[in-house]
């Protein structure tokens, strides 16, 4: 297992794979620890997971390199994912144990309750474009509940994996309550299918999450899946197109636009798109490319090569089908894993950026005569994560955010992630929900007691 540095293509280090030998090793110490950590208090781990937010604010700096070293990430949005980890720590932390403390429901019974009690040991398989983000969005709930898990992370964040293990047994957990498993892909049917593993919850792209979920559902285990988006970024006519421009683009280039929830399909119309497109290439064509290291870098490097290739095979095949380029459009000729920030117009039902996911920094914009036709077309995608759409009339904001279908809307601001609030989306985006009340009630036994 490989940790390459996209900025260059250089093998920074390699690691051992797990035999299955030692994964049977672990899940079973794992299963020790869980037996010991389900009986613990809430006060007892709240307060580790006080420690683990200290631990990640002391460390930021720390982590965030290794995050931009491993996939290729802005070092200040390294940072900020680091903070953004504290903080879900220290949300569930303060408000875990009256989340899931038990529930009257007044019933025939003397006395009728809800009680909310951990599952076990549950499986993350997570992805490399938010390595720590992403598993601290599923871990600190999943903890704090009561449960132990197991990770399976993607291959090319080995050492954000390891970091993190080291993470909880640093702020005091257990040393085997949450270990990282160095395992490929092939091996992942065979944990899901280990008598101590509950459930598995995936981040990561279609074809995955199809596979996880026949594999859980062969097991009769629980699955959560957090999927692809295509989110829409609808600009009505009435916007205010500055504070949309600016925003779009950060929307659209976060993590050089590897985020499932970024900004991709930008639905605008026709009054106000020659306006819209021309200040947002005027916004991208200043972008500055550079290490990911350097601060004053806009535009990094893909995490990969392969990624490189197929955005450059999603714009190509767009262009050929009648898209209109503005800038951009093809890999940067440079070391690493480099592609120009780029502006398609004129998208059309047909057109590859129209229907699949794009994954990098390419902005897709779709004319539209209406309010109407923007919801028709926000709906025109077998994805449903994400959205968001720009007015100065919030009540007319609020009619369009009810009628697209996604599992978050946003009203002039930028689709994100927020521990206070459910995440997660519909249709081939996935199912469940993650982070909020929800979010710590994913994966545990709801439990009614009825006592006569």
């Amino acid at each position: 297992m490989k940790s390459i540095n996209p900025v260059n293509n250089e093998v920074i280090r390699e690691y051992p794979e797990h035999s299955p030998e030692e994964i049977a090793t672990i899940i079973g110490s794992v299963a020790e620890a869980y037996e010991l950590w389900k009986e613990s208090s809430f006060e007892y781990r709240a307060e580790l997971f006080k420690s683990c937010a200290r631990l990640l604010r002391e460390k930021k700096r720390v982590y965030a390199r290794l995050m931009t070293l491993e996939m290729g990430k802005l070092l200040r949005e390294s940072e900020s994912e680091i903070e953004k980890c504290a903080w879900v720590c220290d949300f569930y932390s303060d408000h875990g144990a009256s989340m899931l403390q038990d529930e009257i429901v007044p019933s025939d019974a003397r006395r009728s309750f809800i009680a909310y009690q951990p599952l076990g040991i549950l499986l993350a398989v997570m992805p490399w474009n938010f390595p720590f983000w992403q598993v601290f969005r599923f871990a600190a709930p999943s903890l704090m509940a009561g449960n132990a898990a197991v990770l399976k992370h993607a291959s090319n964040v080995p050492g954000c994996a390891l970091a993190i293990e080291e993470i909880f047994q640093e702020a005091g957990f257990p040393p085997d309550l949450f270990r990282a498993l160095m395992i490929p892909s092939r091996d992942v049917a065979n944990v899901i299918a280990n008598r101590h593993i509950k459930a598995v919850s995936l981040t990561g792209s279609e074809a995955a999450g199809s596979q996880v979920a026949s594999l859980a559902g062969k097991n009769l285990k629980k699955s959560l899946l957090e999927l692809g988006g295509s989110d829409p970024f609808i600009v009505l006519d009435d916007a205010e197109l500055t504070a949309a421009v600016q925003t779009g683009v950060i929307a659209r280039m976060i993590n050089q636009g590897q985020s499932c929830i970024a900004a991709k399909r930008f639905i605008v119309m026709k009054k106000v798109i020659r306006d819209f497109e021309t200040a947002i290439t005027e916004e991208f064509r200043r972008l500055r490319v550079g290490d990911p290291m350097d601060p004053s870098t806009q535009v990094a490097p893909m995490a990969r090569p392969d990624l490189v290739q197929e955005i450059a095979r999603q714009v190509k095949g767009s262009i050929e089908a009648g898209a209109r380029l503005l800038c951009g459009g093809h890999p940067m000729e440079r070391p690493g894993c480099y592609f120009e920030p780029t502006v398609l117009t004129d998208v059309r039902p047909g057109m590859r950026v129209y229907h699949e996911e794009t994954f990098g920094p390419v902005v897709a914009i779709i004319p539209v005569e209406s309010e109407e036709e923007a919801i028709k077309v926000a709906n025109d995608s077998e994805f449903g994560l994400g959205g968001c759409v720009w007015t100065k009339d919030l009540h007319r904001g609020e009619r369009v955010a009810r009628q697209v279908i996604t599992g978050a809307m946003f009203v002039n601001g930028m689709t994100k992630s927020d521990p206070r609030l459910p995440f997660g989306g519909v249709g081939k985006s996935g199912y469940g929900r993650e982070l909020g009340l929800q979010g710590i009630r994913e994966f545990v036994n709801t439990k009614t007691i009825w006592i006569g």
